[in-house]
């Protein structure tokens, strides 16, 4: 794994291919860093795309994952109303 400080994490999975996951890590909206894990390490539902987890880190080891699928949810929202917004703008442009 990624030097990161002992403590906890938002985690984000990026993709999961070919049984890895690609995982974002941020602590107080800010990314820290990524690693790969193999994607039976994280929790079932949690196994996709744009999934939101919390993480702990103990000795460079991710010790504990949980998913949020509120949490998950409201993130996939937000960035459909980015979309949406840019799309709209786009169509003012003809």
């Amino acid at each position: 794994m990624n030097q990161l400080p002992d403590g906890s994490y938002t985690a984000v999975v990026d993709s999961v291919e070919d049984g890895l996951a690609t995982v974002f890590f941020e602590q107080d909206g800010t990314e820290v860093g990524h690693d790969v894990f193999e994607a039976d390490e994280l929790p079932e539902q949690g196994r996709h795309a744009n999934a939101v987890l919390s993480a702990t880190v103990v000795d460079d080891e991710v010790t504990e994952w949980t998913y949020h699928p509120k949490e998950t949810e409201a993130r996939q929202n937000r960035a459909q109303d980015r979309f949406d917004q840019l799309s709209e703008r786009l169509g003012d442009d003809s």
